[in-house]
C-alpha cells in the first residue's frame, strides 16, 4: 500500500513545493507515496470564512479556532487510523527514529498551525501529536511539513537507489556522520585520506566509526548521554 499523506493547511499552494522535485517526485509519480492537501478555511461557516478568533485571556495575535479546525481534520481522517501531526515549536522534537516509526505506517496527516497557535480543546479533542523540527519559530507549520514529509519519503522501500545508503547517515546509529570525500586525489593542497584509499575495509570502517564519534562529542554530546 502506498504511503498516503494529508495535509490540513491555510495555503495549499505551498505544496508539493521541492516535494514536487529529485526522489520524492519520482517516487510519486512511481505510486509510492502520495500527497492531498486540504484547506482549513473550507470548513468555516461565516461569510467571511474566518478560521481564527482572538486569544482567550487577552494577549497578540490570534488563535486558530477549534470548531473550524475539526471539522476539517475530521472531514480528512473519517474512518481513518492514521497518525495525526500537529506542526509547532513547542512540539517533540522530530527523530529520525520517529521518522522511520511514521515511514513504516500507510500515512499521516499533518495539521499546519498559524497565527499565535491552535485552540488547545481541539488539540485534546482530535489527539494531535505536537512535533517540532527545531527550535525556532517559523511564520507557520507548512516548511515543517514538508521536512517531516522530505524525511519520510526518503526513507520509504525503493526510493533511495539503494536502501543500504540511509543506514549510515547521522542520527541512523545514535551518531553525526562521518566526514565523505571523493576524487580528485588532492585539492588545493589537502589529500584524501590515506586509510580510505588503502583498500583495508575493516581500517576503514573503524576509521569512519572514530570520526562519526569524535564529531558527534565535538558537536552534539547529547547525543552519546543518550
Amino acid at each position: 500500500m502506498a504511503f498516503r499523506a494529508t495535509v490540513l493547511t491555510l495555503y495549499p499552494e505551498m505544496f508539493p513545493g521541492h516535494l514536487g522535485h529529485s526522489l520524492a517526485r519520482k517516487a510519486m509519480e512511481r505510486g509510492q507515496w502520495s500527497l492531498d492537501t486540504v484547506q482549513i478555511r473550507d470548513f468555516a461557516t461565516d461569510k467571511h470564512r474566518t478560521v481564527d478568533d482572538t486569544p482567550a485571556g487577552g494577549g497578540a495575535g490570534m488563535v486558530l479556532r477549534p470548531d473550524v479546525l475539526a471539522r476539517a481534520i475530521d472531514s480528512a481522517s473519517a474512518n481513518d487510523s492514521r497518525p495525526r501531526l500537529l506542526m509547532t515549536p513547542r512540539g517533540k522534537p522530530l527523530t529520525q527514529e520517529r521518522v522511520r516509526e511514521l515511514a513504516s505506517g500507510n500515512g499521516i496527516i499533518i495539521v499546519c498551525g498559524r497565527f499565535e497557535g491552535v485552540d488547545q480543546r481541539v488539540i485534546d479533542a482530535r489527539e494531535l501529536e505536537e512535533v517540532s523540527i527545531g527550535d525556532y519559530v517559523l511564520s507557520g507549520g507548512e516548511p515543517a511539513a514538508l521536512t517531516v514529509l522530505d524525511a519520510i519519503v526518503r526513507v520509504l522501500p525503493g526510493v533511495m537507489g539503494n536502501d543500504l545508503s540511509g543506514l549510515h547517515e547521522s542520527f541512523e546509529g545514535g551518531l553525526l556522520e562521518h566526514p565523505h570525500y571523493t576524487r580528485p586525489q588532492e585539492w588545493e593542497g589537502h589529500k584524501i585520506p590515506a586509510v580510505l584509499t588503502s583498500g583495508n575495509h575493516g581500517a576503514i570502517d573503524e576509521w569512519r566509526r572514530e570520526q562519526a564519534l569524535q564529531l558527534t562529542r565535538a558537536r552534539r554530546p547529547d547525543l552519546l548521554e543518550e
